[in-house]
């Protein structure tokens, strides 16, 4: 069996702190990888479970979103992949017991990493009104309570359906499909959270929001931006196809404010470079950028493209663009001094970037929450577009725009409908397929949803997966939101904060994880997974459930479904509970490119969705061509005394999800309150390497929100900045704080000021 989880709540701001490392996985990754999943899984589990990972009859990694090759590796998965599997496989257990022995007011003082190392949840679990703890209750019940309070409300549009990425395709299918017949387009997902900046772009320039590219186009470019982005730690396979790409000849530009071990030199654990030798170089340009820099950058580039006799692609420009000569006009008018402001750069290096993207015939930008979660996101990335379409990098093999998805089936989700801002399009086709006349005015997405909950326009707030409360800005004001809800019900497999933080009454359904068989009425069943580049692949799980009392997310929808819209549904909710088959009929019915969605996902390999931009070089845009556009240069500016502040993952993490206290590459150990900062800014401003200080976020608004007790690490961070993990700076982030258009947290680039203290 597995060890017992952590009995108390580890200290998490005294770290040990020794140099960053300049090379990511080789060894140390493998042994950390076998030590996390021995001590969850146990020795036989742990074999039986990492060998099915992303393997064409095996299961699908719930954690990134990074594509798998066609011809795959007996161990096709990362550090961080058998982190994210071992968690959800592990054989530590959330038993009622448990929660008989922990009143909420006693879980609400512990820490996510705590809570999360409890273990699997095996039973429904209701917290009564007024009641101290949770208590043990029935499916039936269950779904009476949520029955109740949804057919109580005056208006549909009073509940909200949020939604996790880890939701395979189906489930998300059936979600939306029930919130529309309930009569809502509250639909808020954790792509409102982190890449809806590059669908807003994306969708204006391109047409399609998503990226351009298949895994394949990586090895075949000359030339691979990869900015604001940390592979080795959120998406380490990518390092993989990174290493592929220089070994047919690609050269790398790494764009961020932090050096990044992954992006400086790969071991690969599956060759014997790897582990014997010094791995590879992966990048071969570093522009350590200024926070926010990335769109004066790109604008920069494209002036000197311009100015370059024979640099454009003229062709493409004329016959596949619309809005050249404005934008044209824009990027003439950037100026070199305002760019070095606001890029921290020199100019020698962005002469080299320039000699780099001149010498490329097929370039790539890939990015990721470094670009998308600012005020000014998505300028930048339509910047970045502009810069592509510059060249015709778009629709050619090996070129195009890659932003990278965090969260296993994230893009899935979207594609089923999982949108609070749905196309008349496919409401059209919902109604022609299922009888029912769809909601059309848009819902909430989450900084709404935060906002309707906390002013008493919505009373129950339902999550399928994640971690709202964590994921969320402004944790205090989305934490009181979440208390004044009549009902806050949680679709989880794992214990988290999210439980802890509840309206009047509260329910947590226990569900099957992607690890697990999945047996129902028609038999053994699976599910299907999008992967970040548009590749659609099934899923099955091997493992015997956790508990016998729990249900898949399908399941879970189509019970709910049955109790709360009753015999007036014609949806066949029990024929889709009982066979997955049914529901794939209905989405191939229903969305564009999974026609005979059946017979295409017994390939083993999946299939690629179709992109107009990538097949065919067309654009379904409103001008029926790639839009070049233009905008002012924005850039995030701090006072003197003040650094800009970005929030990032820890290596031992996961979005919301903390495996352990470790930053391994960044050389902290054993520490979470940490905040890094440049040595000579951290001189400026008298705080020793080691000293304690509360972070204080200023906002143009004149208001403030502060972090307590963080340790100083000095850091070798871009100049003027520093870098802190979240959800612990999430407070420091206002519910208003948002990126213009797409609506997302600018949680990049905040404006702080470090007040010392002495530590607790």
């Amino acid at each position: 069996m597995a060890a017992k989880p952590p009995a108390g709540d580890p200290i998490q701001d005294a770290p040990e702190v020794t140099p960053p490392q300049h090379a990511a996985a080789g060894l140390p990754a493998v042994g950390h990888s076998l030590r996390i999943a021995h001590q969850q899984m146990g020795v036989r589990r742990t074999a039986l479970t990492l060998l099915r990972v992303n393997q064409k009859d095996g299961f699908d990694c719930p954690g990134c979103a990074w594509p798998e090759p066609d011809k795959r590796h007996a161990a096709e998965f990362c550090e961080n992949g058998a982190k994210a599997v071992a968690e959800e496989a592990t054989l530590r257990r959330v038993t009622p017991d448990f929660f008989a022995a922990h009143p909420v007011a006693d879980l609400a003082t512990r820490s996510g990493y705590w809570l999360g190392q409890q273990g699997r949840l095996t039973e429904p679990m209701y917290l009564s009104e007024g009641a101290e703890r949770y208590e043990p209750v029935s499916w039936d019940r269950a779904f009476d309570i949520i029955a109740d309070e949804l057919t109580a409300l005056d208006s549909p549009d009073e509940a909200v359906f949020y939604t996790s990425g880890r939701t395979s395709n189906e489930a998300a299918f059936l979600y939306q499909l029930f919130a529309r017949e309930f009569g809502t387009n509250n639909l808020p997902d954790c792509s409102n959270m982190c890449h809806e900046s590059s669908g807003s772009a994306l969708t204006e320039t391109l047409g399609v929001g998503k990226g351009s590219v298949l895994l394949e186009d990586l090895y075949k470019a000359d030339l691979i931006v990869v900015a604001g982005q940390n592979p080795g730690t959120n998406h380490p396979r990518m390092l993989s196809a990174l290493e592929k790409a220089k070994a047919n000849g690609a050269k790398i530009i790494s764009i961020n404010p932090l050096p990044e071990a992954g992006l400086e030199r790969f071991k690969n654990p599956q060759n014997a470079r790897g582990i014997a030798g010094g791995g590879t170089a992966l990048t071969d340009l570093f522009l350590q950028i200024r926070i926010g820099g990335d769109q004066a950058l790109f604008r920069l580039l494209n002036k000197l493209i311009l100015e370059t006799e024979g640099a454009t692609d003229e062709e493409f420009i004329r016959e596949h663009t619309h809005g050249f000569e404005e934008f044209a006009a824009a990027a003439r008018a950037a100026d070199w001094d305002e760019t070095l402001r606001a890029t921290g750069l020199d100019r020698a290096d962005i002469d080299r970037a320039l000699r780099m993207v001149l010498d490329s015939k097929r370039t790539i930008v890939c990015w990721a929450m470094g670009l998308t979660q600012h005020k000014h996101s998505v300028p930048t990335i339509r910047e970045v577009v502009n810069f592509l379409l510059l060249r015709g990098n778009i629709g050619r093999p090996g070129a195009g725009v890659c932003p990278v998805r965090g969260h296993s089936n994230v893009q899935g989700d979207r594609t089923m409908g999982i949108f609070e801002r749905p196309a008349p399009a496919f409401l059209d086709a919902l109604e022609r397929e299922f009888g029912f006349a769809p909601p059309r005015e848009h819902g909430f997405d989450v900084v709404r949803a935060i906002r309707a909950l906390r002013d008493g326009q919505a009373k129950v707030f339902f999550a399928m997966g994640g971690n709202f409360v964590a994921a969320s800005p402004d944790t205090e004001v989305t934490e009181d939101a979440m208390r004044t809800a009549r009902l806050t019900v949680h679709v989880s497999t794992k214990l988290n904060r999210s439980h802890v933080v509840t309206g009047a009454r509260a329910l947590i359904l226990p569900t099957l994880g992607r690890t697990e068989r999945d047996l129902q009425g028609g038999g053994p069943q699976f599910v299907t997974v999008e992967d970040s580049m548009g590749m659609v692949h099934a899923s099955r799980g091997r493992l015997e459930p956790a508990s016998s009392h729990l249900l898949s997310e399908p399941a879970i929808v189509c019970r709910l479904a049955r109790r709360v819209l009753g015999p007036e549904s014609h949806t066949p909710w029990e024929e889709f509970e009982k066979d997955y088959a049914r529901i794939r009929d209905r989405i191939a019915a229903v969305i564009p490119g999974f026609e005979d969605f059946n017979n295409r996902v017994s390939d083993p390999s999946g299939f690629a969705l179709p992109h107009a931009p990538r097949d065919s070089r067309s654009f379904p845009t409103a001008t029926g061509k790639a839009n070049f556009t233009a905008a002012p240069i924005e850039y995030p500016k701090a006072p003197e005394g003040r650094l800009l502040l970005q929030t990032l993952r820890s290596h031992d993490q996961y979005n919301t999800t903390i495996y352990g206290l470790d930053d391994r590459y960044r050389g902290i150990k054993n520490g979470r309150r940490v905040v890094l900062v440049h040595p000579e800014d951290a001189q400026e401003l008298g705080l020793a390497d080691g000293a304690y200080a509360d972070l204080v976020s200023e906002w143009k608004d004149g208001t403030e929100r502060r972090a307590t007790g963080f340790r100083v690490i000095h850091y070798p961070t871009a100049r003027g900045c520093a870098a802190s993990y979240y959800p612990e700076t999430n407070v420091l982030v206002p519910l208003d704080a948002t990126a213009d258009t797409s609506n997302t947290p600018a949680s990049k680039s905040v404006v702080v000021r470090l007040e010392q203290t002495t530590p607790a």
